[in-house]
């Protein structure tokens, strides 16, 4: 009896990754396979520290420190194969609030319900409370959420991106 009950809470999702696939759209898998086989280059199925370091090589960091390769190799808790790519993936997901959630923290910015905010007061509030955002950041933001030409930014976007991890499509 006590193996079939810890069968069906690994199932449940409960300390296992037997059921990582259900998380995600596959869409959203095939994305990740393909950013997966971007990382292994050199196609063995498995992501080491050489494959990161190429990776990031071609994205013009060339000099990352051995520990810090060491550092992203060791979330993991073995080889990171695919499958526990998508796990880690999963797991950073997680921790995220839903959707809903997250739109109506942005709504207490937004007394007429325009579904936007501006860009000046978005930029304050992200440098200057809690976990501060750095310039880089804010440009990094700007880039993925440009404002409009009258300063505002769409948060019900940026909303649907932090829990979906993709722009919706129009």
């Amino acid at each position: 009896m006590a193996p079939k009950k810890a069968k069906r809470r690994q199932q449940q999702g409960e300390g296992g990754s037997s059921n990582v696939f259900s998380m995600f759209e596959q869409s959203q898998i095939q994305e990740y396979k393909e950013a997966f086989t971007i990382i292994d280059q050199n196609r063995d199925g498995i992501i080491s520290k050489d494959d990161l370091r190429d990776v990031l090589a071609t994205m013009g960091q060339l000099n990352v420190k051995n520990e810090e390769l060491e550092a992203m190799v060791k979330e993991a808790s073995g080889p990171i194969n695919f499958t526990v790519f998508l796990t880690m993936f999963g797991e950073k997901l997680k921790g995220a609030d839903p959707e809903d959630v997250i739109v109506t923290a942005f709504k207490v910015l937004d007394p007429e319900a325009t579904g936007s905010i501006k860009k000046e007061l978005l930029q304050e509030l992200l440098t200057t409370q809690c976990d501060r955002f750095t310039p880089e950041e804010m440009t990094n933001l700007w880039a993925a959420f440009p404002p409009d030409v009258a300063g505002n930014v769409d948060y019900k976007n940026i909303c649907y991106v932090i829990t979906h991890g993709e722009e919706k499509e129009e």
